[in-house]
């Protein structure tokens, strides 16, 4: 059909328009607004519909959306690009491709909501893979490497955190990553789910990040994003589209011992990310896969270069992404509410009151910088009391401990398996012997530890492998 035939005879105009499985896009900003829906059985879409407000062109480009999809299987369904919908229209001048855009936008978003909802089931194939999809180099790299080796290569990603203070393009899970990362795929010619986690990822992860530092905390919510949301929502959606494995681009790999999986550092150590997935489920290793985790970031760089990906140059993403271009702090000025806006002093060791602070939680153990007090000597904190709202500060050799509290502990193996342990991102192995206390784990550490942060994870080593983890509660 033509953009004058989809204008007289609109396809799916009205269809569905209490369906669930939906999606719009657009809105104030252009004026116009294009929503799509999909039902989905099986492995296909057997009903699509839309509704527009707004010129023409968003209403053709509507039915032309329709017209593409219905009928369609659900990963063809997932490969459908703005080319596609202008083509289907016979081509659109450039002051009318937007509605293009909107309507794919509109038709992937819907795709997700099926797919979050677990409407599409397809036949489990042992060579399907499902790669989880950032827009950047070391994901792109995971799924060429997928394509390489014959998989059928379906992309997801995740939609975590929207907000207009964040810099989107420097975050790994916000829309314009999304848009990014879908344009990415269908280059390399790969279909596309979009997962919206965004309720969930505040409740579990951001709810959590405030609220820890509102306790004196220093959490780490990219663990749990890990551990409760990302991996969980990838894995259901790898049921859904009868995917046998998830590959990811993080630097980290899988050994095996007589029990089964674990997680194993990277090759790199420079890279290693294996305690940002400490707290997976050695369950969930059987279907999981990281491709990097043999590879060097500078080989991974290659790889893409010589795949011709546009991506191969790409800086990296902010660990952070909620608070990308923003900062830990101003994000938690903005989001903390008054129980962060609290006063209070900065005390040396005997109580001996050395200044004041507008708020605990701008302080990290082990700062040093940025204390605003005049001393003969070099002061670092020490210590956060929520409760009093007191920052401790004191000597660099005050910061060293040797025993370190857990609370929340999970042992993949014995207790008696824990030989070293990690107790901060990027930081190296500290010979331990773990001791059960109670229903407790206390670590006694070989060597003395500096800046240990309650609230930060403890990672449990057995030489490269992770045997457990737990949350710092305390030390001495």
């Amino acid at each position: 059909m033509s953009l004058e035939e989809h204008l007289i005879a609109p396809r799916g105009l009205g269809t569905l328009a209490d369906w669930p499985h939906a999606g719009a896009a657009g809105g104030a900003a252009c004026g116009d607004l294009v929503r799509v829906a999909v039902r989905v059985e099986g492995d296909r879409i057997v009903e699509a519909g839309f509704d527009a407000d707004g010129c023409g062109a968003a209403q053709a480009a509507g039915s032309a959306t329709v017209e593409l999809v219905e009928d369609a299987p659900f990963v063809e369904a997932a490969r459908v690009t703005v080319d596609d919908v202008a083509d289907a229209l016979g081509g659109l001048l450039p002051s009318k491709r937007h509605a293009a855009q909107l309507a794919a936008d509109a038709l992937h978003r819907a795709l997700g909501a099926a797919a979050r909802a677990g409407a599409p089931r397809l036949e489990p194939s042992r060579r399907r893979t499902l790669v989880a999809m950032s827009g950047g180099v070391d994901s792109a790299a995971a799924a060429q490497l997928a394509l390489d080796a014959g998989d059928e290569v379906v992309g997801v990603t995740l939609e975590l955190w929207a907000h207009p203070a964040t810099d989107g393009e420097r975050s790994c899970c916000s829309p314009q990553a999304v848009t990014g990362a879908r344009d990415l795929a269908h280059r390399m010619g790969i279909p596309h789910v979009t997962l919206d986690l965004r309720e969930r990822f505040r409740s579990e992860v951001v709810d959590h990040f405030v609220g820890g530092y509102a306790a004196g905390l220093t959490p780490n919510p990219c663990v749990r994003c890990n551990g409760h949301v990302r991996f969980d929502g990838m894995l259901a959606l790898a049921d859904a589209l009868g995917a046998a494995r998830l590959a990811t681009g993080h630097y980290a790999r899988i050994g095996r011992d007589s029990h089964g999986p674990l997680v194993r550092e990277a090759a790199d150590p420079g890279k290693d990310q294996s305690y940002m997935l400490a707290r997976l489920d050695p369950a969930m290793l059987e279907r999981l896969s990281f491709p990097l985790g043999s590879l060097t970031k500078d080989a991974v760089r290659g790889l893409a270069r010589a795949s011709g990906l546009p991506v191969a140059d790409k800086r990296e993403s902010q660990d952070l992404c909620f608070v990308a271009g923003l900062g830990g702090r101003a994000f938690l000025r903005r989001h903390g509410g008054p129980r962060l806006r609290r006063a209070g002093e900065i005390v040396d060791r005997e109580g001996r009151v050395l200044g004041r602070h507008d708020g605990q939680h701008s302080f990290t153990v082990g700062q040093r910088r940025g204390l605003g007090l005049s001393s003969t000597q070099p002061l670092y904190v020490l210590e956060r009391d929520a409760a009093t709202g007191r920052v401790t500060v004191g000597p660099r050799e005050a910061l060293a401990v040797t025993r370190v509290r857990l609370q929340g502990a999970r042992l993949y193996r014995d207790v008696a398996s824990v030989d070293s342990v990690r107790l901060r991102y990027r930081s190296p192995r500290i010979p331990c012997r773990a001791v059960a206390d109670d229903g407790r784990l206390e670590l006694e550490l070989a060597r003395a530890a500096s800046a240990v942060a309650p609230g930060q994870l403890a990672c449990l080593m057995t030489a490269d492998r992770i045997v457990g983890e737990g949350t710092i509660r305390e030390h001495q």
